[in-house]
């Protein structure tokens, strides 16, 4: 075996080894976390609440409040308040249960109605095929049979005579007194186990931090430091901005339910605020009760409609409006991510890990965008573009899907300039497309295919912007970067003309389309011409004689092409000025432009834009002879 391919094998080997240890590494801590939920629920809980309160116990140091106090007048607060609130609930709960045997009448009125016409019709059928299965059930045995029966039946009679019948008792075994004293127990201690966690965390939270980075940023205390406080802002804000979001969810929805005439509209405000922390569910899980409700104690369809409308009304607002308007980039978070954190956490932790959903997914998240090697977790559940545009505008062609390319370049289009949509998305990704046609990863169809697509979005998007943008001269008149020659002379840029020159292939030309498309833009008359052979398009710019030529190379395998070129046009046409266009070039432009020997009245370029400032500059250059020589003239 060669070297090479032993590198090779041991690479892939290598690779192999890291992917299983990363699953390996991944299904135990999803063990751990799931059986040991009992540790790790209270310690998330206190982590969470410790988020909420650091701002409140800060705000109190910064007061002149002693540490102790304020975070002992902190946690007191909150624990009285979710005291209070549950009291509160919980007797209006039982409020509501005393009640509900008064609107008995209303709810079987509301069941008659619900009842379609054609269930009577129905239920005569039911009731038929019963009375058939009866009938069927009691019918009279075969002859053998009934002897056999007969026979059995003596028998049976004779052997029950001597005894009496007793009735069958199912006896439930005698409760545990430890049992029931455990279940009350056990969430007590385990509220009490949060809250005590809790108080240290938020007590000594500065020396938690400092033991964290000690523990894993060794050699990138810059790199954790940056992650604890991501993480800890993004947290601390997207939960006290849902805590107040919810908060008026839960009031309007309360003062909504109360002008109703809805029984216990603080029970049902109080509830769909707590609820409505949990994702996706919340809402309609807090929606479920007061909507029954409405439909047993009022005698019309009217008001529980009314409630219908006013929990639907304000969730759509709220989920739509206000929370993308005051959240923002709060969390960096995707939707799906949300809605998969939330199954997944469920899964593992049950009704708490579907309220601790979204802040764990916060953290991984942030984890993923500081630790490289956890990026995949900011790729998969991160709501930052995982493609950027060149790319994606490239994939989509790759899947023959042009519909969506052309939305990817119009939503570019919509915050950038059309030389920018050039520069940026369009001929990377042709660069793109050229280097996997060098690696033989394009075949000759989905290669025509990009070419052909590419041009046609060209033209239109061309042809809209002439459509917006006016004639070229007004264009150049309110541009003041594309062709100053324009903004000097007037009408003058109008007669100045352009040739657009590809160097090799296709994406060459397409490159020249849009440099011609801008230069017009710009108020000169540019031509682009198409691929062809090397003496063919040499002819084609002697008999167009033009002002400038431009010679469009795409690297870097246009590079060798473009400096040929070069020396042939240099030779034909020595009177135009010629600009050489290495798009998206990342090296040393004198380099460049000593190694394709550029003439001293020639230009190199590595951008649309710039090309089109270095038109205006050779514009005015020819334009100054002309007006020296005017000058001379007149004074004699």
């Amino acid at each position: 075996m060669k070297a090479g391919d032993l590198a090779v094998a041991r690479t892939s080997s290598t690779k192999d080894i890291s992917r299983l240890l990363t699953l390996t590494t991944a299904a135990v801590i999803i063990s751990a976390l799931y059986f040991a939920r009992v540790m790790f629920v209270p310690l998330a809980l206190a982590i969470l609440f410790t988020f909420v309160l650091t701002p409140v116990v800060s705000l109190l140091e910064r007061i002149h409040f002693p540490r102790f106090i304020a975070v002992s007048l902190a946690v007191v607060v909150s624990v009285t308040g979710f005291g209070v609130i549950g009291w509160t609930v919980g007797n209006q709960l039982i409020d509501v249960t005393n009640q509900l045997p008064f609107y008995k009448s209303n709810i079987r009125e509301k069941i008659d109605a619900i009842r379609a016409p054609g269930s009577h019709n129905l239920d005569k059928a039911a009731n038929t095929m019963k009375e058939i299965g009866k009938e069927i059930a009691d019918a009279p045995s075969a002859p053998d049979d009934g002897v056999e029966s007969k026979s059995r039946g003596s028998l049976n009679s004779r052997s029950t005579t001597g005894q009496k019948t007793s009735p069958v008792q199912v006896l439930q075994p005698a409760s545990n007194p430890l049992e029931t004293l455990n279940s009350v127990v056990t969430p007590l201690g385990s509220i009490i186990i949060v809250i005590v966690l809790t108080v240290f965390m938020l007590a000594g939270r500065e020396d938690l931090r400092n033991r964290l980075i000690g523990l894993v940023g060794d050699g990138h205390l810059n790199l954790m430091t940056q992650a604890l406080d991501d993480a800890g802002s993004r947290v601390s804000r997207y939960l006290l901005l849902q805590l107040l979001i919810n908060s008026c969810f839960g009031l309007v929805i309360g003062l909504g339910l109360y002008f109703i005439g809805l029984p216990n509209a603080l029970l049902w405000g109080a509830l769909a605020a707590a609820l409505r922390f949990l994702p996706y569910l919340g809402s309609p899980m807090a929606a479920i009760l007061p909507i029954l409700l409405s439909l047993a104690i009022f005698s019309g369809w009217t008001r529980p409609l009314e409630t219908i409308g006013l929990y639907a009304v304000v969730e759509l607002l709220v989920a739509n409006v206000f929370e993308p308007l005051i959240y923002g980039a709060q969390t960096g978070i995707s939707s799906f991510a949300i809605l998969f954190a939330a199954i997944f956490w469920t899964l593992i932790w049950g009704p708490i890990g579907l309220l601790l959903s979204t802040p764990l997914t916060v953290c991984l998240v942030v984890i993923g965008r500081h630790v490289p090697s956890l990026n995949f977790l900011n790729i998969m559940l991160g709501d930052q573009p995982v493609l950027s545009p060149e790319a994606h505008f490239y994939q989509r062609l790759l899947a023959a899907d042009q519909l969506e390319a052309k939305q990817v370049l119009e939503d570019y289009l919509k915050t950038s300039t059309l030389e920018e949509l050039y520069d940026s998305v369009v001929i990377p990704a042709l660069a793109l497309a050229e280097q996997d046609r060098h690696r033989d990863d394009l075949d000759d169809v989905t290669e025509r295919f990009i070419c052909h697509s590419t041009k046609e979005l060209l033209e239109e998007i061309g042809e809209k912007s002439k459509e917006e943008g006016g004639d070229a001269e007004q264009v150049a008149e309110d541009s003041e970067t594309l062709a100053p020659a324009t903004l000097a002379n007037g009408k003058a840029g109008l007669a100045f003309t352009v040739v657009c020159v590809p160097a090799r292939d296709e994406a060459d030309e397409i490159v020249g389309i849009m440099l011609a498309q801008l230069l017009e833009r710009a108020g000169y008359q540019a031509q682009a011409l198409a691929i062809g052979t090397t003496s063919e398009m040499l002819e084609e710019v002697k008999e167009a004689a033009p002002d400038i030529i431009c010679i469009s190379a795409l690297p870097p395998f246009a590079l060798l092409h473009a400096r040929d070129l070069y020396k042939r046009l240099r030779v034909n046409n020595p009177k135009a000025r010629v600009i050489i266009g290495l798009w998206k070039f990342g090296g040393d432009p004198l380099k460049a432009a000593a190694r394709l020997n550029i003439g001293a009245n020639d230009k190199f370029s590595a951008s649309l834009a710039q090309t089109i400032l270095q038109a205006g500059v050779l514009h005015d250059l020819a334009l100054v002879p002309e007006h020296a020589n005017a000058d001379a003239v007149g004074s004699k």
